[in-house]
């Protein structure tokens, strides 16, 4: 009887060495795809249905090892989302994306100077977005960033977002809003003393005009500086991207003399002191020249042609400067610095 109990023994430890081994193989054996490929888990899904999927659809044999291990180790818990399974990627490793949550990313970029209709376009087109009645027209998109305002211009901040496949696009408005205010916040808190500002608001206002009116990015304190003393002097702004931004769908390309004589809310060249709402969305380097604008004299400023501008004190210097720069244009002739050769 010893001699049989003992031969059961061994032929025991032998079959458990033998399914280790297997096992250990089956864990760290690259699965049989050959191209990139995703698997979507979807909510509530558990790793057993999530094994037997991957067992249906050929990429593994058996699901007992991954399960076996995954319950030693105390990782049964998976996130739901879109994973890739690269060429060459073990069911170990897949085990342990699926633990830690490794969703495949998205990437949806916002940039300085768009429009909020500009950028609630490029979320609702971005990959993998899930559109949402929340943003179906901008009122509703008002009401699901909770702003005290009915024009949500300006109000997301420029920036790459990241989210997983199935994210909806009112979660990444509300994200660049949530954003714009901390941003907004932060600066607002650093600013220079007796700025023409009566609130954050109307700062972020200044800031989208710097930045629709910037080309170089080292004039934006500049180009600030002229806009704040404008402001404390009575003057009017007089800035073009407000009057393009008033005439709306209107606008062709080209400004005439009877568009910077009608009278709208943006038309600087009409109204005194700041139009009503920001014109553009801008970034936190156009916030921090707004709130902290380049002290000098300067009242003037005409743009160059290759994206920079002249800068005047007195409307006599302004005014030479307009002949030598616009009426005396250029064929290289640019709003905007030409872009680098490659």
């Amino acid at each position: 009887m010893l001699r049989v109990f003992l031969f059961l023994c061994a032929l025991g430890l032998i079959l458990l060495s033998g399914a280790f081994f297997y096992g250990y193989q089956t864990l760290h054996r690259p699965m049989p795809h050959a191209v990139e490929m995703t698997i979507d888990v979807p909510k509530g899904s558990s790793l057993s249905r999530v094994l037997l999927d991957l067992k249906q659809r050929g990429l593994i044999k058996h699901a007992l090892p991954a399960r076996l291990y995954a319950r030693y180790e105390g990782k049964t818990a998976i996130y739901a989302g879109e994973y890739l399974l690269e060429p060459g990627i073990t069911q170990l490793e897949f085990l342990r994306k699926l633990n830690l949550g490794q969703v495949t990313q998205y990437r949806v970029t916002l940039v300085e100077g768009w429009t909020f209709a500009l950028a609630l376009e490029a979320i609702r087109g971005a990959e993998k977005i899930v559109v949402s009645p929340e943003t179906e027209s901008v009122e509703a998109a008002v009401r699901a960033m909770q702003l005290p305002a009915p024009n949500p211009e300006g109000w997301l901040f420029p920036d790459t977002y990241v989210y997983k496949s199935g994210t909806q696009d009112s979660d990444i408005v509300r994200q660049a809003f949530q954003r714009m205010k901390k941003v907004l916040a932060e600066e607002w808190q650093g600013r220079a003393e007796r700025l023409p500002y009566g609130s954050p608001e109307e700062a972020l206002t200044m800031a989208s005009i710097v930045e629709r009116e910037t080309g170089v990015p080292s004039e934006r304190g500049e180009i600030a500086g002229v806009f704040v003393r404008r402001l404390k002097r009575g003057m009017r702004l007089q800035t073009d991207p407000t009057v393009i931004y008033g005439m709306g769908e209107r606008y062709r390309g080209n400004i005439t003399y009877r568009d910077l004589r009608e009278s709208t809310p943006y038309n600087t060249y009409v109204i005194k002191g700041l139009p009503p709402t920001p014109i553009a969305l801008p970034g936190r380097e156009a916030i921090h020249a707004a709130l902290n604008p380049k002290e000098g004299e300067s009242l003037y400023f005409v743009a160059r042609g290759d994206g920079s501008h002249k800068f005047s004190a007195t409307l006599a210097e302004h005014n030479r400067a307009v002949r030598e720069y616009q009426l005396k244009r250029r064929e290289d002739y640019r709003s905007s610095p030409a872009p680098d050769k490659k």
